[in-house]
């Protein structure tokens, strides 16, 4: 595939190349999709991580386009991981719905980071949505004993049936999508406390993420070494 200009930065920025294949593809429900792929060498030369994610390179009218998508349940030994797939009209969605065990596709990984927090937080939050509701799903498994609380924001009432991993010690509360993420804003700013142990992990739609942590950094006066953020997505 033709790459454009942005895969020109990542390079330049040290993005490592890889060319996966699907093994198998399965409905997960109505609206989402997972693929289990072969990593084509990924996870042994990047190592895993929480909330690590990829950005897979499709064809759109004859020009590269790229998303990003979080891995799920990586198998460093056999080379495996999956991804999940929002179903809505554009071309990520539609390659997923399609994919055969066989097909390929270019992925790059460049900008993923995170490390659990050390010590372990005695407690953390969690804001985000269905586009980072499989980073979520990592957290559950990482931090499945610490007591949290994750704020998750639809838009349809069908992004509420994917499978979370919530254990006992999470409570989830989910918030409709309104005025453009302003009501998620509100709710979750109006309900953060500020504990010096906790841990704070952002991850929903630009706007929103910059308005909740800036309440977090600039009006709790919580340390930067305990928050986490980044925009999974943007209004058009």
């Amino acid at each position: 595939m033709k790459r454009n200009w942005e895969s020109v930065v990542l390079k330049a920025l040290g993005g490592k190349d890889f060319r996966l294949t699907v093994l198998a593809n399965e409905p997960i429900n109505a609206r989402y999709q997972r693929l289990r792929l072969n990593d084509g060498g990924l996870l042994a030369a990047c190592g895993v991580h929480p909330t690590m994610w990829v950005r897979l390179w499709f064809d759109r009218d004859g020009k590269a386009h790229q998303r990003a998508f979080t891995l799920v349940d990586p198998d460093a030994v056999a080379g495996e991981f999956s991804l999940e797939f929002a179903l809505h009209d554009g071309t990520a969605a539609r390659w997923a719905q399609a994919a055969s065990p066989g097909d390929t596709v270019e992925a790059t990984v460049q900008g993923s980071a995170f490390s659990v927090p050390a010590p372990l937080p005695t407690r953390w939050f969690g804001i985000g949505d269905a586009a980072s509701a499989p980073a979520l799903n990592s957290l559950f498994d990482t931090l499945p004993e610490q007591p949290a609380t994750i704020w998750l924001e639809y838009a349809h009432e069908e992004e509420r049936e994917f499978p979370l991993r919530a254990r006992a010690a999470h409570e989830v509360v989910w918030l409709p999508r309104r005025d453009g993420g302003a009501h998620l804003v509100s709710t979750v700013c109006s309900s953060l406390s500020t504990e010096p142990e906790a841990f704070y992990w952002v991850a929903a739609e630009a706007a929103s993420t910059r308005a909740i942590t800036k309440h977090l950094r600039r009006t709790l006066g919580v340390d930067k070494t305990q928050v986490n953020a980044l925009a999974y997505w943007r209004t058009a």
